[in-house]
């Protein structure tokens, strides 16, 4: 896959994923609370930047050890498992 398809569908896919998230809805509030904006701007923007090195590395190093239908499955069961908790009231 070439670079350009590579960021455009990962940009795509991570900005609609996190529409309406737990992390938006987060960000809102601190903006709501009359905190400076570029200074919570500034601060959600290097979090979600961490958040998205520390997955790019971990899922380049598993990537080495496990097939990529594996790390799909188990992501998928992940999401699943998480969303189950959240219906039950336990996180």
């Amino acid at each position: 896959m070439h670079f350009w398809q590579a960021f455009l569908s990962t940009f795509s896919l991570i900005f609609l994923a996190e529409l309406g998230d737990k992390t938006q809805l987060a960000v809102l509030l601190l903006a709501a609370q009359g905190r400076p904006l570029w200074a919570v701007f500034l601060g959600s923007a290097a979090a979600l930047v961490l958040s998205a090195l520390l997955g790019v590395l971990l899922g380049g190093t598993l990537s080495r050890y496990l097939p990529a239908f594996y790390l799909q499955k188990g992501a998928g069961a992940a999401f699943v498992i998480i969303g189950l908790l959240l219906l039950l009231g336990k996180s």
